[in-house]
């Protein structure tokens, strides 16, 4: 007899974690959110955990969701811009693929004391998709209120869906399926190389740092432009796992600047790299470290190496990256 699917709503939360329903991170934002908008929701749903799927009212202290600031006004902005965002869910009815659209947040009352009540509701269609579903994500909330962008919590939530996969350490996303997840808003960050350096790369950072997981994204193209990116993931062994928590343990200042050397000192040169040609010389990569902080220098030569195709191969190799790099940030600003 063919046993029953495990229901997301069976499982709880606990004083280190939360429970996210799996169609709820891969969602899809048709109106973009910011990172305290996404960790509000996400303590909404945690509140409302043991009646979500009912139609009930549920109530919560404005001072458990205004975090360590001492204004509403956040609050109260963040669940207007819920009330009003209408996101693309991928659901199975009859058995067949289909995207439901729906708002994440319903009506609701808000006292106006400074240490007042919030009153809300989940919106009807959205109970349905959370009763119905099977696969969650959870949730360690030091590193949610640690992440310190809606990407970087956003990859983090699609990883903590996918890391206890048994048969599985990677998946494949369109590009542009790839930036309505992580709720890129349209007109921004249009080239693979700014989303790349500016949403992408610094995500992946954050969350191989404070996580449980290492994570990579690795460009796939078809021709000469980047259409899909393979997103892979493994769990950290002990020591790694001990480092990020002695990370969360630290103030968050100067973690950017600790993220970022961290990133650069244990990447090697990507496999995919010696396809294209030998490596430079190892003071050609620290120079171009030096020199352009914050930039992937093997992202830069990979378009280095794909502008160079055809062309007559340069006298010096080391010298023509350089120049190349330079011409590179100055069109593409951090």
């Amino acid at each position: 007899m063919a046993t029953k699917p495990y229901r997301t709503i069976t499982a709880r939360p606990n004083a280190e974690s939360l429970v996210k329903p799996g169609e709820l991170v891969d969602l899809v934002e048709v109106t973009p959110l910011t990172l305290a908008d996404r960790r509000i929701y996400n303590q909404l749903l945690e509140n409302a955990w043991d009646a979500i799927e009912k139609p009930v009212t549920h109530v919560i202290s404005k001072s458990d969701l205004r975090g360590s600031h001492n204004s509403n006004d956040r609050v109260g902005e963040s669940i207007e811009r819920l009330m009003g965002s209408i996101v693309k869910v991928k659901v199975q009815r009859d058995g067949e693929d289909a995207i439901e659209r729906v708002q994440l947040l319903g009506g609701n009352i808000e006292t106006t004391r400074r240490d007042g009540l919030l009153e809300y509701e989940i919106p009807t269609r959205l109970r349905r998709i959370i009763k119905d579903s099977t696969v969650f994500a959870r949730l360690q909330r030091e590193v949610m209120f640690a992440l310190s962008s809606k990407y970087a919590l956003t990859l983090y939530e699609m990883i903590q869906k996918r890391g206890n996969l048994r048969w599985k350490s990677s998946e494949k996303f369109g590009v542009d399926d790839l930036r309505g997840i992580l709720g890129v808003p349209k007109g921004k960050l249009t080239s693979w190389s700014n989303l790349k350096l500016r949403a992408i790369d610094p995500a992946v950072n954050e969350v191989c740092m404070l996580s449980d997981f290492v994570v990579e994204v690795l460009p796939i193209k078809t021709g000469r432009r980047v259409t899909h990116v393979e997103l892979r993931w493994w769990r950290k062994d002990a020591k790694s796992e001990a480092e990020a928590e002695r990370e969360l343990s630290f103030s968050k200042v100067g973690r950017k600047v600790r993220t970022e050397e961290r990133a650069q000192a244990s990447r090697p040169r990507p496999v995919w790299l010696e396809t294209r040609g030998a490596a430079l010389r190892p003071d050609t990569y620290e120079t171009a470290r030096l020199r352009y902080p914050g930039f992937d220098i093997y992202h830069v030569e990979g378009e280095w190496r794909d502008w160079a195709k055809g062309k007559d191969a340069p006298r010096d190799p080391d010298r023509a990256f350089l120049a190349f790099f330079k011409t590179f940030a100055e069109a593409n600003p951090i």
